[in-house]
């Protein structure tokens, strides 16, 4: 079952950004999860602060800044991948590509100061390094964004 707002902002992640540099490759201006809320055996959920020094809002409508939907689906395949390595005992030496992006919807705009939920959920168990998820991008209680997504997790 999707898990749903609200999450609880105050409680201490389950990974800060520093922890997530260590399992994710990225790095800034292209890291674009900031936090680990939750993490299951089944699910995800990861927080992105959007904020105005972003390089993307620079360029992308300059009078009326919007994230760029691309760059929400990468930031819930980002927090996806965090899933997937948390799971392995060496993640450095693991990587994840996509292999299918499908059912993609953006709802509303996402602006300068939102903050952003991503909550993954797997589809069916990881098996051969195929991970199939579903993820819905929340601010607020409202969807801004969903996807099912699949991704291979290859070793370096």
């Amino acid at each position: 079952m999707m898990k749903e707002p609200p999450f609880d902002l105050l409680k201490e992640p389950v990974y800060d950004i520093l922890q997530i540099q260590k399992l994710l490759p990225h790095r800034p201006p292209f890291l674009l999860v900031d936090r680990i809320l939750e993490l299951t055996d089944t699910y995800i959920v990861g927080l992105k602060n959007a904020t105005m020094n972003e390089p993307f809002f620079v360029g992308h409508f300059p009078q009326e800044p919007v994230m760029p939907g691309v760059l929400l689906i990468e930031a819930m395949a980002q927090t996806g991948g965090i899933f997937v390595l948390s799971q392995v005992p060496d993640p450095e030496n693991y990587l994840t590509y996509f292999l299918k992006i499908e059912e993609v919807k953006f709802r509303q705009k996402v602006v300068p100061g939102d903050t952003i939920i991503f909550v993954l959920e797997l589809i069916a168990p990881v098996r051969r390094g195929i991970c199939h998820m579903r993820g819905l991008a929340y601010v607020g209680n409202k969807v801004v964004a969903e996807s099912s997504m699949m991704a291979q997790i290859s070793k370096k």
